[in-house]
């Protein structure tokens, strides 16, 4: 066996372990029944639901609204928006939403975490709600993710985004988003989550500690940082936050560079992940976070591999030779067919290749130290 042979072997293991094995074993532990929380309290704490935004006026007045509509106790629901330090909007756009929103400008040079420790320095609420503009919340997801902070031990709580099927989205991205859920809802039921979803997500405010200015990923970031401290992360499925834009491969493409450049980041503020005395979930962050940047690099090792095996059976075998011939007539078809299905094989094939430059392109941000992409 030559060297090429071991390493596609090990690049196939690796890609298995990854991306199969890990949902699988923590899919299994996940099913082991084990004690439920306790029911909802009556008593309903003050909540600040916390908006940091860049977008126009009109996106950020329906976004608003949308959290006002929350079914919660009026007098303990709170909204913040916290414009981006460069936002060309004023402080009074909103005035006319009622004393229940508090408008501030995000800390400079301006960026999301700037947004957010401005947000929160003048939020009210015991619970900490984040959010961003593009997302409409079911009517009970304040509720929900109050409820998930209730159980003991748990300092973070993840929603549930959803991302409906059109159109013109990503295909494959939703797919991913799909899995993804799945997965972060059975590590909440083991122990924790590995990140929470930006879009929706909770944390008891003594937490709170202000985010470094130029920080991409504030929802690894808290919730790790919770994790490193003793606390749980939990998931609520019933949190529901309903995205409203519709991602192409290009616009999806510059969300995993930067989220993902995100987690290389993750790892030079809290080295503490990387440790596994340190990190109470070092496993599911190793398997879930780390190894999954490796993956572009072993499909590379397995694309460099084909060919030469793909030579090596067909002159070893007639119908081995047949099949392989078969299979490339298939695949040049589906390149050249303008039928909807010869689309959609190219579509899904082009986004699997910019998802995956997309982990390269994070990796090359994180050895550069660049972490000025959130506006990107």
């Amino acid at each position: 066996m030559g060297f090429l042979d071991a390493a596609a072997r090990l690049a196939a293991f690796a890609l298995i372990a990854v991306w199969v094995g890990y949902p699988a074993v923590i899919g299994l532990l996940a099913a082991i029944p084990r004690k439920r929380r306790a029911p909802y309290e009556d008593e309903q704490p003050r909540v600040s639901i916390v908006i940091a935004t860049r977008d126009d006026a009109g996106a950020v007045r329906s976004r608003v609204e949308d959290c006002l509509r929350q079914e919660y106790e009026v007098g303990k629901l709170q909204v913040v928006v916290a414009l981006d330090a460069r936002s060309p909007l004023p402080l009074d756009a909103f005035q006319d939403l009622g004393p229940r929103v508090s408008v501030v400008r995000g800390d400079g040079p301006g960026g999301k975490a700037g947004a957010l420790n401005a947000g929160v320095g003048v939020a009210t609420g015991d619970v900490l709600v984040f959010t961003d503009a593009h997302q409409r919340f079911e009517a009970q997801a304040v509720r929900f993710l109050v409820n998930a902070l209730q159980v003991p031990g748990v300092g973070v709580a993840s929603g549930s985004l959803v991302i409906p099927s059109r159109a013109g989205s990503a295909r494959l991205a939703s797919l991913y988003w799909r899995f993804e859920r799945w997965l972060r809802r059975c590590e909440a039921q083991v122990r924790s989550c590995v990140g929470v979803s930006g879009s929706i997500y909770a944390m008891q405010r003594v937490l709170w500690k202000p985010l470094p200015v130029d920080l991409i990923n504030d929802d690894v970031y808290i919730p790790m940082r919770a994790v490193l401290a003793g606390w749980r992360v939990g998931f609520s499925g019933r949190a529901k936050a309903i995205e409203t834009r519709q991602h192409s491969e290009v616009s999806e493409y510059h969300r995993k560079v930067r989220t993902l450049t995100g987690v290389v980041q993750l790892c030079v503020r809290l080295p503490a992940l990387l440790v596994p005395i340190r990190n109470p979930i070092w496993p599911q962050f190793l398997f879930h976070k780390l190894l999954r940047l490796l993956t572009p690099y072993w499909v590379l090792i397995l694309l460099l591999w084909a060919p030469v095996a793909a030579v090596r059976l067909s002159a070893s075998s007639l119908p081995i030779a047949l099949g392989l011939g078969a299979l490339a007539v298939v695949v040049g078809i589906a390149a050249r067919t303008r039928k909807p299905w010869g689309r959609r094989v190219r579509r899904l094939m082009a986004e699997a290749v910019l998802l995956n430059v997309a982990v390269i392109m994070a990796g090359y941000n994180g050895l550069r130290g660049r972490w000025h992409v959130w506006n990107r």
